[in-house]
């Protein structure tokens, strides 16, 4: 399994939120799981077997589970420097 490997990812890509355990996407990067859908403006929590991907939506919360296990790919982007 490669969760440390995909955690180390998530990490880059984002922040701690002051007073949680969940994490925010930094400025200007997005993310991609699976060849899934793009998250730019999202939270994430990294649990022991799941990690789930929160955002606003249509003035709701919308949250996305994924197991650990069955993540096999990560896109990051971002804007050139």
């Amino acid at each position: 399994m490669m969760k440390n490997t995909w955690e180390k990812v998530f990490e880059y890509a984002s922040s701690p939120l002051h007073g949680t355990l969940s994490r925010k996407l930094r400025e200007g990067v997005s993310i991609q799981v699976n060849e899934g859908k793009v998250y730019s403006k999202a939270v994430l929590f990294l649990g022991e077997e799941f990690v789930r991907i929160t955002e606003d939506e249509d003035d709701q919360k919308v949250n996305t589970y994924y197991n650990w296990e069955m993540i096999t790919s990560i896109r990051t982007c971002s804007k050139n420097d």
